[in-house]
C-alpha cells in the first residue's frame, strides 16, 4: 500500500514540476529577457514531464479506483440503475412479489449432500449447520457413496442434526476401454441417480438443492434458495437457480453487487436447486457419465436458464477429486464467497422472469458504446463506467474472455455465466458487456 500512495504522490509531484517550470519560462519572456538556452532547457524538461506524466497517466487511474474501495465507496458500475431494490423497467411496474406467491411451494426443501470419501465433509456440514435457520423447513440429507469408514464416522458425528443414507452399490462399473481412467465420472452419475430418486421418489419432496460435500456455504445461502424456489415455479424457462458465478473472481465482480442476480444459459453447479418436475424429465435418459456436461446440452436444456448471483453463495476447498485438482488450483479457489447477507426474500425479484428481464437485458447491453476490447484493456476509454465489447466467432471470444481474465471455454456453444451469449464482468471498475451482435442467431453447439 505505501508503494501505491508514493507513486500517486510522483505524479503529483511531477505535474506541480512541469507547470513551475512553465510558469518560470513564461516568467523569462515576460521580462523580455534573452534566454535562449533556458529557454530550450525548459522545454526539454517540459516535454520530458509530459511524457513521464502520460506514461503514469493508467498507473494513477487504477490507484485511483482501488483508493476508493478502501475507502468503501466504489463507483457506480451501471450508466443506469442495476436490477437492485427496484430495478424493473418503468413498463414492468405493475409487477409484485404477489405475482410470484406469496406463499411458496413447497414450504420444506432439503439439502442433498453428495458424499464420497472426504472426511473434510466436516467442513461443508458445519457450514450448512451454522447458518441453517430452520430444521424443519431445510433438513439435511447427507447421501454417502463409496463406503469410506472414516468419512461416514464424520457424518454420523452429527447425529440428529442430519440423516445418513449410503449408496448401496459399491462395484466397479463397465466403461468403454478408452474410458477406463474415467471411472470416477462413472460412479458420480450412478450415485447422483440413486441419490436423487430417494429425494424425490421414496421421500416424494418437491424441490431439493444439491450440495457436493467440497463446499461451503455464505450466511444468506438460505434466503437466496428460498426466495429463488417461487420463480422457478413461476416460471418454466427457468430450470434451476444456482449459487454459482463462474467468473465471481473478486477482480471481475462488482464490490458492492452482493444483491445482484441475473439469467444465465449456462448451468453452473456448484450448489443449485431443482423441482421434483425437473427430475422427473431428466431421469429416464440420465446419463451413464459427466451429467454435468450432458445437463448443458441443448436437447436436455431446451432453452432454458439459470439464476445465478454476482457473488457466489458457495466457495469450493476441495483439491482432491476427480479432476485432480487441476480446476481447482486455476481457477476454482479464487471464487469470492458472498459475506454481505442480503434479504433476498423482502426484494421483489419478478424482475428476473423472462418477460421482464429480457428487454432490460437487451437495453442494458445493447444501449451502450460499443468499443475495441484493447481501448478498455489499455484505459482509453472515455465517458461513461459500462461498455460493450462485440465478438463475432469462437476464436476471438476465447482471445477476449483470455485478456480480461473470464472463463473462456464453452459448454454446447454455451459461455459460462452467458446469457443470450453475453458475458458480464468487470474489469477495473467498469461493467463490460462482452456480447455478440445484436442479430445473433443462437448458440453454435459446435464452439466447443
Amino acid at each position: 500500500m505505501p508503494r501505491k500512495f508514493s507513486v500517486a504522490a510522483w505524479g503529483a509531484a511531477l505535474f506541480i514540476s512541469w507547470n513551475a517550470i512553465l510558469l518560470l519560462y513564461l516568467m523569462s519572456r515576460s521580462h523580455g529577457t534573452d534566454h535562449s538556452d533556458l529557454t530550450a532547457h525548459v522545454i526539454q524538461m517540459a516535454e520530458a514531464a509530459e511524457a513521464e506524466l502520460e506514461k503514469q497517466k493508467g498507473l494513477l487511474q487504477q490507484i485511483h479506483y482501488y483508493s476508493g474501495l478502501l475507502n468503501r465507496q466504489p463507483p457506480p458500475l451501471y450508466d443506469r440503475p442495476p436490477p437492485v431494490k427496484s430495478p424493473l423497467p418503468s413498463n414492468a411496474s405493475s409487477f409484485s412479489p404477489v405475482s410470484i406467491g406469496s406463499d411458496p411451494f413447497p414450504s420444506v426443501i432439503p439439502i442433498i449432500v453428495v458424499a464420497c470419501d472426504r472426511p473434510s465433509v466436516r467442513r461443508c456440514l458445519d457450514s450448512l449447520l451454522k447458518y441453517r435457520p430452520s430444521a424443519e423447513q431445510f433438513p439435511i440429507i447427507v447421501s454417502q457413496d463409496c463406503g469410506h469408514e472414516e468419512t461416514g464416522k464424520v457424518i454420523d458425528s452429527y447425529g440428529d442434526a442430519l440423516t445418513h443414507i449410503k449408496q448401496p452399490d459399491l462395484s466397479e462399473v463397465a466403461v468403454p476401454p478408452e474410458h477406463r481412467k474415467f471411472q470416477g465420472y462413472y460412479k458420480i452419475s450412478r450415485h447422483y441417480k440413486w441419490a436423487l430418486n430417494q429425494i424425490f421418489r421414496t421421500m416424494g419432496y418437491k424441490a431439493a438443492i444439491i450440495v457436493e460435500d467440497d463446499l461451503e456455504v455464505a450466511p444468506d445461502f438460505y434466503e437466496y434458495f428460498q426466495a429463488s424456489l417461487p420463480l422457478l415455479i413461476k416460471d418454466s424457462t427457468l430450470w434451476c437457480a444456482s449459487a454459482w458465478n463462474d467468473n465471481g473472481k473478486e477482480m471481475l465482480i462488482d464490490p458492492g453487487g452482493s444483491s445482484l442476480l441475473y439469467r444465465s444459459d449456462f448451468f453452473p453447479g456448484l450448489g443449485w436447486l431443482l423441482l421434483q418436475s425437473l427430475w422427473e424429465e431428466l431421469e429416464p435418459k440420465w446419463p451413464s457419465a459427466f451429467w454435468d456436461d450432458w445437463v448443458r446440452r441443448p436437447e436436455q436444456r431446451l432453452g432454458r436458464s439459470c439464476l445465478r448471483p454476482e457473488l457466489s453463495r458457495t466457495r469450493t476447498f476441495g483439491r482432491k477429486g476427480v479432476s485432480q485438482g487441476q480446476f481447482f488450483d486455476q481457477h476454482l479457489r479464487f471464487i469470492k464467497l458472498n459475506q454481505d447477507p442480503v434479504a433476498f426474500s423482502k426484494m421483489d425479484l419478478s424482475y428476473l422472469l423472462k418477460d421482464v428481464y429480457d428487454p432490460w437485458f437487451i437495453e442494458q447491453v445493447y444501449g451502450v458504446s460499443k468499443v475495441r476490447a484493447e481501448e478498455v484493456l489499455q484505459g482509453q476509454v472515455p465517458g461513461g463506467r459500462t461498455v460493450r465489447v462485440e465478438y463475432t466467432t469462437r476464436d476471438t471470444f476465447k482471445a477476449m474472455a483470455r485478456a480480461f481474465g473470464v472463463m473462456e471455454d464453452l459448454k454446447s456453444g454455451v459461455a459460462r455465466a452467458a446469457y443470450k451469449g453475453v458475458v458480464s464482468f468487470i474489469h477495473r471498475g467498469r461493467r463490460v458487456f462482452l456480447a455478440p451482435p445484436k442479430d445473433w442467431a443462437g448458440y453454435d453447439p459446435s464452439w466447443t
